[in-house]
Parts: C-alpha cells; structure tokens; sequence
C-alpha cells in the first residue's frame, strides 16, 4: 500500500503526521494480515503526486492511499490509470471521482441525502436553501436539491449571497422575505464555520426567523469548533454526525499510541487501511479490485460503517444531531448497516 501525503508542504506538515500515524494504528489491529505501507511525499503538489503515484506502483504498490487534496488525487490517479491501480483519496470533492478514483471524504451529496429524509420523515415539506455565491455554496445547493428531488420535501428557494459580511447582510432580508412568502418550515445553511455560519445564526433569529416554526439544519457541522454550540442561533438546529461512539474508541487509542489529539481526517486513513485489510482477508487474488471495493455490504470504519459506489464517491452511515441547552444531542442513530432503510 502506497500512502500519498504532503509530508514536506509547510501547512500540512501536522495532518500529513496525524494521517501516517493513523494508518500504522489500523495496520497494527489488522492482526495477521501484513500490509507493506510505503510513504510517499508529494509535497502538496499537484505535479509531484502525479510522479510518486507512479514511482509508488512501478515499486510495487498494488493500491494507493491518498493524496489529500483533490487535483492532487486526480493527478495521481490519471498517472497509473493504465496499470489497474485504484486511488483512495481523503478528499471529499466528488467531481474527482470515477475510473479509478474513490473519494474516502463526507460527501455534500451524503450528507444531504441524510438531512433530507430526516426532514421529509419530521413532517419537513417546504425548504429554502442559503448558500454562498462560491463552488463550494454552489455543490452544496445541487446536493440539497438533488436529495429533495427523490423525497417529499420540495425546495421553494435558495438565496445565494456574495462571500462577505457586507453579502450576508444584504440577503438576510431576502432569506426573511422568501421564507414569509413561501412558508417555509426548514432553513438549509450550507456554510460553514470558516465562512458565514456563525454570522448568519446571529442575524437570522435577529431578522425574525423564528426556529419554532423554521427548523434551521446546516449542511456542515456545526460542533466544530465546540465554541459554535454557543451561539444562540444554533439552538434547536440540526446536523449531521458521524458515529460518535466509534471516532471516541479512535480518538482515545490514538492519544495513547501517539500522545496527541488526531487530526479530523486521520480517520480517514484508518478507514482506507481497514477497508484494504478487509478486502485482502476475505477477496483473495482480486481483493482490490473496483468489483470488490465496491461490494454492497461496505465497511466499519472510524467513522461507523461506509461503502463505496461504482460512481467513486462513498455512502456513510450519520446520525442527526440537535443543538440542545448548547449541547449535542443525537435525535437519530447512525446505522450500524446498509440493509436499514434509507439505504
């Protein structure tokens, strides 16, 4: 197994560490299956992930794990598409994947997905989707919209705004209006903390948004930093999580092996291990093959179970979260399988 990390770039340094480490600790519980993993720099360029995807497999990599970001991923798996090698990149960008390229990232289409039927299943009928006026705001509408399609729950609006304060405060009288006319019983938020999430909480409620009779829910998660439960206008919102039971079993067996807090993503790299280690067990000579990493019944992950699907993204199991008393409060289990409904 080659793993493609940016080692020597400067800004991930520290998750490039929290990702090797996190593999070496599945590798580790995978008890009798040995897996060679060799660690490659790709130094946080999209030209350099390219040149080592293909070093890793004429040196005898018979999958890879990684890269981080997503034209480094693309880049990586256009360079061994020839030679039958799959690429299972961290990112979450679903516009990469395909051919031999799986994303092991949370999808918007996932997350969406989820929201939505809990919403439609809560008696939700009416929704208005606020986003920014960016790709990420733009996949995050099409996400929401392509879920809504395929449920009970019908978007009525969506009201894009400019990436800035200056834009948040010009569409929050348009997202009231919108929400008065259409009569609107949901409120989606694409946005996250590093964009305008924690502005458009505070001025949403300010505007006369009542979250008793407009159910606010965020696309991203809103527990991140813990300083958001705070925020008076996150009460009562939703969101999605991933199995908390499991990433707190990770979390504390990390500490203890390593002496430090693991980065959000380094489950993903335990994940990509655990998968592998499966697959090598149970599916002999063609264990890595695109038939068999897309096997229905999925995989136990950090993060709870996940499979991936013959488009290249991935499926994972959440469950619903409520900000309550500035706490978060699980409202809907994850499922511990695919053969629940909704899947």
């Amino acid at each position: 197994v080659a793993l493609l990390i940016p080692q020597s770039a400067e800004k991930t340094k520290k998750i490039a560490i929290s990702i090797e480490n996190a593999a070496r600790l599945a590798i580790a519980d995978l008890g009798n299956i040995r897996i060679d993993l060799r660690v490659y720099d790709t130094a946080g360029s999209t030209i350099v992930a390219g040149q080592v995807a293909q070093q890793a497999v004429d040196e005898g990599a018979k999958i890879i794990l990684g890269p981080l970001f997503a034209e480094a991923a693309n880049a990586a798996g256009l360079a061994v598409a020839d030679e039958g090698v799959n690429v299972l990149s961290f990112s979450n960008n679903a516009s990469i994947a395909g051919g031999n390229v799986f994303v092991l990232g949370q999808t918007f289409d996932n997350t969406a997905k989820r929201l939505v039927r809990f919403a439609a299943a809560q008696g939700k009928r009416r929704a208005i989707i606020v986003h920014p006026n960016n790709v990420e705001g733009e996949f995050g509408r099409i996400a929401l919209e392509k879920a809504a399609s395929r449920s009970s729950l019908e978007i009525v609006a969506f009201q894009a705004f400019e990436f800035s304060r200056e834009g948040v405060v010009n569409t929050v009288p348009l997202v009231r209006a919108a929400v008065e006319i259409e009569d609107a019983d949901l409120l989606f938020i694409t946005s996250t903390t590093a964009g305008a999430l924690g502005l458009l909480v505070q001025m949403l409620p300010e505007a006369g948004i009542n979250s008793d009779t407009t159910q606010y829910a965020g696309l991203a998660r809103w527990d991140i930093p813990s300083q958001n439960l705070q925020l008076p206008g996150v009460q009562g919102g939703w969101f999605t999580v991933p199995d908390s039971e499991m990433l707190a079993k990770f979390s504390v067996r990390y500490e203890k092996a390593y002496q430090s807090k693991p980065h959000h993503l380094a489950g993903l790299a335990y994940d990509g291990i655990a998968a592998i280690g499966a697959l090598v067990s149970s599916a002999g000579q063609n264990a890595l093959s695109k038939r068999s990493l897309t096997q229905k019944a999925g995989f136990e992950g950090v993060d709870g179970i996940f499979r991936f699907k013959q488009s290249g993204t991935n499926e994972r199991g959440l469950a619903i979260a409520r900000v309550e008393n500035k706490q978060v409060e699980i409202i809907d289990p994850a499922p511990t399988s695919f053969g629940r409904a909704g899947f």
